[in-house]
């Protein structure tokens, strides 16, 4: 029994020896996928984009320029996000999961640190270069980010109130939001358009729905100090906190396609989507197994892509193909 994890253990020390960047590809595809995490968030900025566009009645897209310099501020401040995260959970993740990049020894928290300064670096940088009007909605997410990090000096209180801790971590994806938005309202120097604050508010749900549906395991699937909304709550409640999340995200994305001055068929697409994502939940909850918890993660997934879709990516696509 001892022969694999030996073997493993020999890996894990070819991949800890190797070069800077070939760790790095290592930890990325693992902790990060850039590819992946890069395609999803380009479409969540595109979106933002194209929604407060629709909003104004402004005609056609943002330069070129201007959408790819916002892509990669979004992408790497969600880079940042995983870094930070890397340090604030370095104690759990060092107890319980050992198998993880950092606590394996694959790269350092001081080689985290430099990369994470050298990206910060990097997207002052190219803001400070082509918009430095964006610089302060900038300083605002790496501010909130920075207090994420420090988990609000209140660490032990929010490890002991989930609810508390989920709900004020996931206002940095509506602050990253607010940001790529900004890209067409504030650059153009105009107000914000008033249906943003619901597209801000169907961000800050899909980050609640992602991260409940990814916590939501089926009994052989638990372990220990790994929390879970099924470990926490039990499989009726865990799966009803995620269907109650997702009907208000519903409601939110419903009153954005109002704001747009969307039609009926955007509004049927949501419901539609909202059914689809909703069955591998009530099935998981009749059943409970590994392969149905994984569906719930998908699901999730599926959600937040569609929300994007429907409320801002594919109703620009539109109008830029078809007038």
């Amino acid at each position: 029994m001892k022969l694999p994890v030996q073997g493993n253990a020999f890996s894990h020390a070819g991949e800890n020896s190797a070069p800077f960047f070939r760790r790095f590809y290592i930890y990325q595809k693992e902790r990060f996928p850039l590819l992946g995490h890069g395609l999803l968030v380009a479409a969540f900025s595109f979106s933002a984009i194209s929604y407060s566009r629709i909003c104004r009645g402004a005609e056609g897209f943002v330069d070129a320029k201007t959408f790819a310099v916002g892509v990669f501020t979004t992408i790497s401040l969600f880079l940042l996000v995983r870094i930070f995260d890397e340090f604030k959970d370095a104690e759990d993740d060092a107890r319980f999961r050992k198998e993880l990049p950092v606590p394996r020894g694959l790269v350092t928290f001081r080689e985290l640190a430099l990369t994470g300064i050298l990206v910060a670096i990097a997207q002052i940088l190219v803001n400070l270069i082509f918009f430095p009007k964006m610089l302060w909605i900038y300083a605002a997410v790496v501010g909130y980010l920075s207090l994420m990090g420090k988990e609000f000096f209140v660490a032990e209180w929010l490890k002991k109130h989930q609810f508390w801790y989920v709900t004020s971590h996931m206002f940095i994806i509506p602050l990253i939001d607010i940001y790529a938005s900004g890209l067409d309202w504030l650059l153009a120097g105009v107000k914000a358009p008033e249906g943003l604050f619901f597209f801000f508010a169907v961000s800050y749900m899909n980050g609640i729905v992602l991260e409940v549906g990814r916590k939501i395991r089926a009994p052989e699937q638990e372990s220990e100090g790994v929390l879970t909304y099924t470990s926490l709550l039990g499989i009726p409640k865990a799966i009803g906190l995620w269907l109650a999340v997702l009907t208000v995200t519903l409601l939110l994305s419903l009153a954005a396609s109002v704001f747009a001055g969307y039609g009926h068929v955007v509004l049927t697409v949501l419901g539609i989507v909202f059914l689809l994502c909703a069955l591998p939940a009530i099935w998981f909850w009749k059943a409970g197994t590994a392969k149905l918890s994984k569906m719930v993660e998908y699901a999730s997934a599926l959600w937040t892509i569609a929300m994007y879709l429907t409320l801002g990516a594919g109703p620009m696509i539109s109008k830029l193909l078809f007038h």
